[in-house]
């Protein structure tokens, strides 16, 4: 018997460890699933995908260029956590709530209030600023002759006169629980009426303006610049309290709500952002001259004025339009007399002797700039179609080369087959041995025939029309 225990020990010792070596193992990869927050999938993606609206304050195009107070402090917010942004257009509130809860979005970036009942589905961000919710109300017809007195006595300034009256609001919005409990404090029914969920504040506030509804309700922020636009609307009634607006994340998201609080707080306190609020929501003359303009992305249908001429000379060259608009906002941002310190000139800044390849003499010429300037890119996707066969990658050896010249890529081209890489990929391929060639080691190699190049310039404007493009992909078809 104590012969078959001593014998049994070391069997029964390694089973144990083994055992525990398992359940250990175990422990460790429930601590790792644990550990892998929605922050760790984020930087390991290398994307934030940001859920907004598009209006004329948080995320629109304007003469070729995106903008907007979202836009902006995102693109901060990425460069801080140092990925890119992607921006989804979520036309619908309740929508932009529904698809960061099923991780369709990583942040909710929009003019949000925070409500109890909103902070049963969602966590919020610190506050970004302060508001206070106001009745759009249209001034009598002939305001402009009347006395401001007499103009007070026909506008509402006491709510409990809303008792009976329709106010429309957006469908989603938290004006929608404030006019319940505002009816709750006066004594009397509003009826609450939400038109197309997809019709934004602003386009409401137009319709007040219009005379197609009676009373719409806005944050005053809003409020106060469609004021600037709309002159014969009134915005000085107040329906709230003041209450606080702020951006969204999935709940219980703890570490990437924390990081992104971390940010806001240590930017809230600069002049960056002081200005980037004024620039949006205090710059009326900014915002009136964005509204009527028809090159806004929410009113207007056109990048630029010149979108006809470039659909018109795109044959034979089979891109997408829009990556030519965006090329052209890169070069001059629609400016037909703009001229570089190399002597390149107008909408395509070409040469000279560019121009004179193709036929053309007058470069300042809108048309005549286009006309050549696409001939150019066929031209050179002539040239890289014998190497680059897929027609999507191809376009960015096509860019790039109409920036620095195609010899230059193709140095960066031999110096991937030399060290490696793939020389028919251009992300982290081709334009990575790009920026090599500005050390000696690189533009001293032997396959290289083109010399010294500052590749950083080319690497950012090839991403730069890229990144635009698809920002215009979102709003024109």
């Amino acid at each position: 018997m104590t012969s078959f225990v001593t014998k049994m020990l070391p069997i029964l010792f390694r089973g144990l460890i083994l055992f525990s070596l398992i359940a250990l193992n175990s422990c460790n990869d429930d601590s790792s699933r644990k550990e892998k927050t929605e922050l760790d999938r984020i930087l390991s993606r290398d994307t934030l995908r940001v859920l907004t609206g598009y209006n004329a304050y948080s995320y629109f195009i304007y003469k070729g260029q995106p903008m907007g107070f979202e836009y902006d402090l995102v693109n901060k917010l990425a460069e801080y956590l140092k990925i890119k942004p992607e921006f989804i257009i979520v036309k619908k509130i309740d929508d932009m709530f529904r698809m960061v809860n099923k991780g369709k979005g990583d942040l909710v970036a929009f003019n949000l209030t925070i409500t109890k009942d909103r902070l049963e589905m969602v966590d919020f961000t610190r506050h970004h600023y302060n508001i206070r919710q106001v009745l759009v109300q249209r001034k009598p017809e002939n305001w402009r002759r009347m006395m401001t007195h007499k103009i007070e006595n026909q506008l509402i300034r006491d709510p409990a006169e809303l008792i009976g009256d329709t106010i429309v609001v957006r469908s989603g919005s938290s004006f929608i629980p404030r006019l319940k409990n505002l009816s709750d404090e006066i004594g009397g029914d509003i009826i609450i009426k939400t038109d197309d969920p997809e019709l934004t504040t602003e386009e409401l506030i137009e319709m007040v303006a219009e005379g197609k509804i009676k009373f719409t309700i806005s944050d005053d922020n809003v409020a106060n610049q469609s004021a600037a636009f709309f002159n014969n609307i009134d915005v000085k009634t107040p329906v709230s309290l003041v209450q606080r607006a702020a951006w969204v994340v999935k709940k219980n998201s703890q570490t990437l709500l924390d990081t992104i609080n971390y940010w806001l707080d240590s930017i809230k306190s600069t002049e960056y952002f002081a200005v980037t609020y004024n620039k949006y929501f205090k710059n009326r003359y900014a915002y009136k001259r964005r509204v009527k303009s028809e090159l806004l992305s929410v009113k207007g249908t056109s990048i630029s004025k010149y979108d006809d001429l470039i659909k018109k000379y795109l044959y034979g060259l089979n891109w997408d339009w829009r990556i030519v608009a965006s090329q052209m906002y890169q070069e001059s941002q629609f400016n037909p007399n703009a001229k570089s310190w190399a002597g390149a000139v107008g909408l395509m800044q070409l040469l000279t002797s560019t121009g004179e390849m193709f036929g053309v003499s007058n470069l300042f010429s809108p048309e005549a700039n286009i006309k050549a300037g696409l001939k150019f890119l066929k031209y050179l996707d002539s040239h890289w179609k014998k190497s680059i066969s897929d027609s999507l990658e191809r376009i960015k050896f096509v860019l790039a080369s109409y920036n620095v010249g195609w010899g230059h890529i193709e140095d960066a081209q031999r110096l991937c087959e030399k060290y490696g890489a793939s020389p028919n990929i251009w992300f982290d391929n081709v334009e990575y041995y790009l920026l090599q060639k500005s050390k000696p080691k690189y533009y001293n190699d032997e396959v290289v025939r083109n010399g010294y190049s500052r590749g950083r310039e080319t690497v950012a404007y090839v991403k730069e029309i890229l990144d635009r493009y698809e920002h215009y992909k979102k709003f024109f078809d």
